[in-house]
């Protein structure tokens, strides 16, 4: 790995002689954190523009030379108060890694002290109503003192660091109440230890931290799984490249190396480094993986090729358009890493909540202290009561009204094979109106299959499966595994381009192009019944026919479709692949809106054009040309076989042959969002009950634990109904 030193590693040219360095933050958490950079960093002499990806915790920052440095860039950071440094892979899954194992240990710190601080104060609360001392009593709260202060100390340090950021930014995030709220309670609590008081609070902190930090660690887990887009993006790039450096020598290069107009030489088998045309060749070229089309395209003069496509089964010489930067693949990147930056500026439902909640409670226990002082009572008195009215206005039933719900729903989606790769996915599938599909892999099964197996002769088809073992072709791939073939024949060979062909008992056998064995009529007549399939003849002596191979539809997409439909979504299709294999997809699904051969830009431009008529949009899909739509819609999924890329940038994945998840995943999301929206209006209607008792003085400290403890419970019941009932897909 380079030395992060050595920032001329990391900086890019931007536009207009601007320069450019994308940089990983540690303990970005929520919207005021990006607030809080974003404004900072805008601050700073010669910074042109700061973006924050809340999604991967990156910023891209970009700067004018001659008026700052990464160096002052970086410093700036620090004073803002996050700690930052340039991005790279390595280090990111590093620093993740780590931050994810220190989330674990709090959490096992702030368990094990609850456990037994819990057991301490059932002794105090039991022997209150009883015969304990107070000297027993003392020591069993010191007891918990010793425990329960410094597992705060450290198992609150996620929440700690964050608020005092977010407050240095001048602004509030649901973490400052909480962290208010914690050390207040803990410090009444020595307060009325060392005052030989019959209640303390230890437990109630303690127990607090503990849910929250259950929360964060797997909203943590969850957005562990985004780390793997820059990483599989890369594995499609071609490191070398073979350039001929003239006329008859050829040189292995690094692709960095290339330049628009070199000559490439590109053999069978190779995945294609570059975007250019071919000069002269011909094959069939798999760009499945990048534009989603299905079939194999045929190449030769005159065609354009794109880095990262598989070159399948012939030589091809091909002129250089772009190779290092302006591939397909670099602007697949761009815009992926554009449409996340947009998306993770979505607030969620708890900061918006914060936003009001803390400085309404913070405003209110002090106007309480103020006000009690005014009245005459003695500053011991109006802490006392100020800090009840915190004790009872504590978010914990606001802390714990979306985690739980989050936890609840995400366990639902589980056991409807549904894994969720964004914590705040659930609120967006809730406001979905429009549901966007691609077509290959997704309403289709993503490997192909032979479509008119029934209607040919079985001994052919057994034919065809011990050919196709001899051949690498991907079309002869999906016929070996229809057939289950396991024998190939002996002394059969592949021609590059045309087929294998072999002898058996004494006949010539082929499987390959219809056009080499004069099938090509047959094959017409074919296409009429399957226009969306790829050909492929098979021949025996004088006995032939003609394989049609293709995606079928998913075994529920029409049954999945039609409780869509009738929920009252609005139904799209938007596909790289060819016309007619749309058309005839969007026909049997009965789906009218529909369009094909669209690049990632045009699948970004229809899914921007939806925003701005008001639209939420659930974008599913699973190619590498679906990623940037993926994280460009308001939230999304793919399957599990979908590229990694796609399942990095969807908020969802799914698993097995079905779309029913798809139905799935809006019922929970709808109804977690309405449960979600429930806890919020108890935590509001327990605090305007609460709260004016508190302020008046009627409430004890202890009965305002009771209280607080028992709106966590009630909102946590509450949660659990976010679990049932999800497998409807019509509900």
């Amino acid at each position: 790995m380079a030395d992060l030193k050595d920032f001329s590693v990391f900086v890019r040219p931007a536009e207009d002689g601007k320069a450019a360095m994308d940089l990983a933050v540690e303990g970005i958490h929520c919207a005021a954190c990006m607030r809080a950079i974003e404004k900072g960093l805008a601050s700073e002499p010669g910074v042109a523009g700061a973006r924050v990806n809340l999604a991967n915790r990156r910023v891209t920052v970009e700067w004018n030379p001659d008026q700052s440095t990464p160096e002052r860039i970086l410093d700036r950071m620090d004073q803002i108060g996050f700690k930052a440094y340039p991005f790279s892979v390595d280090r990111a899954e590093s620093n993740e890694k780590l931050e994810e194992k220190r989330l674990l240990v709090c959490l096992a710190v702030a368990g094990f002290a609850m456990m037994n601080i819990m057991l301490l104060s059932v002794s105090v609360w039991a022997g209150n109503v009883s015969d304990i001392t107070p000297e027993i009593r003392d020591f069993f709260h010191w007891l918990s003192a010793l425990i329960a202060l410094p597992a705060a100390i450290y198992a609150g340090r996620p929440f700690f660091e964050s608020a005092w950021k977010a407050l240095r930014a001048g602004a509030v995030n649901m973490d400052v109440p909480i962290s208010l709220g914690v050390t207040l309670a803990l410090g009444m609590s020595v307060v009325e230890t060392l005052n030989h008081a019959e209640h303390a609070y230890f437990d109630s902190a303690v127990m607090l931290l503990f849910f929250l930090l259950i929360g964060r660690y797997l909203e943590r887990a969850m957005r562990r799984r985004t780390r793997a887009v820059a990483t599989n993006l890369a594995a499609l790039k071609s490191e070398t490249a073979v350039k001929f450096v003239s006329e008859t020598e050829i040189r292995t290069v690094p692709v960095a190396a290339l330049k628009a107009g070199d000559l490439v030489l590109v053999r069978p088998g190779e995945r294609i480094g570059v975007d250019g045309v071919v000069i002269d060749g011909r094959s069939e070229i798999d760009a499945s993986l990048v534009t989603g089309e299905t079939r194999a395209l045929a190449a030769s003069a005159g065609t354009d090729v794109y880095a990262g496509t598989l070159n399948l089964s012939g030589t091809l010489r091909v002129r250089v358009r772009a190779a290092e930067e302006g591939t397909l693949l670099s602007e697949v990147q761009a815009l992926l890493d554009k449409a996340t930056e947009n998306r993770s500026r979505y607030v969620q439902l708890a900061d918006r909540a914060a936003r009001l909640y803390a400085p309404v409670v913070h405003v209110t226990a002090l106007v309480t202290f103020l006000g009690w002082l005014a009245f005459g009572i003695g500053w011991h008195d109006a802490l006392i009561i100020a800090i009840t009215v915190l004790i009872i206005t504590c978010p914990c039933a606001l802390g714990l009204a979306i985690p739980a719900v989050q936890v609840v729903a995400s366990g639902a989606l589980f056991r409807n094979r549904i894994l969720l790769n964004s914590g705040d996915a659930l609120e967006r599938f809730a406001a979905v109106d429009t549901v966007v599909f691609d077509k290959t892999g997704t309403l289709t099964q993503p490997n192909a299959s032979l479509m008119n197996a029934g209607t040919l002769d079985s001994g052919l088809i057994a034919l065809a499966g011990r050919l196709a073992l001899t051949s690498r072709h991907p079309l002869a791939a999906a016929i070996a595994k229809a057939t289950g073939a396991r024998e190939p024949i002996a002394g059969a060979g592949e021609e590059p381009g045309i087929g294998v062909r072999a002898e058996l008992d004494g006949k010539p056998a082929f499987l390959g192009k219809p056009e080499a064995v004069d099938m090509a009529f047959e094959a017409g007549k074919v296409a009429l019944a399957y226009p969306s399939a790829s050909l492929i003849a098979v021949r025996w002596g004088e006995t032939g026919g003609i394989i049609a191979i293709g995606q079928q539809l998913r075994p529920d997409a029409r049954e999945v479709i039609e409780a869509l439909k009738t929920r009252g979504f609005r139904l799209m299709i938007l596909s790289g692949d060819h016309e007619a294999a749309v058309r005839e997809v969007a026909g049997i699904l009965e789906i009218a809106d529909f369009a094909a051969g669209l690049k990632p830009q045009d699948k970004i431009a229809r899914l921007e054009g939806l925003r701005a008529e008001g639209h939420f949009t659930l974008m599913v899909g699973d190619g590498l040309n679906d990623a940037p739509a993926l994280a460009a819609a308001h939230v999304s999924m793919s399957p599990i076989e979908a590229t990694h890329v796609a399942q990095a940038a969807a908020d969802a994945v799914f698993i097995g042959d079905r779309l029913r998840p798809v139905g799935v995943a809006l019922s929970i999301g709808h109804k977690a969002h309405r449960v979600m929206m429930e806890n919020l209006w108890l935590a509001v209607a327990y605090n305007f009950i609460a709260v004016p008792l508190a302020i008046a003085g009627w409430v004890t400290p202890l009965i305002a634990a009771l209280a607080m403890s028992g709106s966590s419970i009630i909102v946590t019941l509450n949660a659990l109904r976010a679990g049932r009932s999800a497998g409807d897909v019509s509900s």
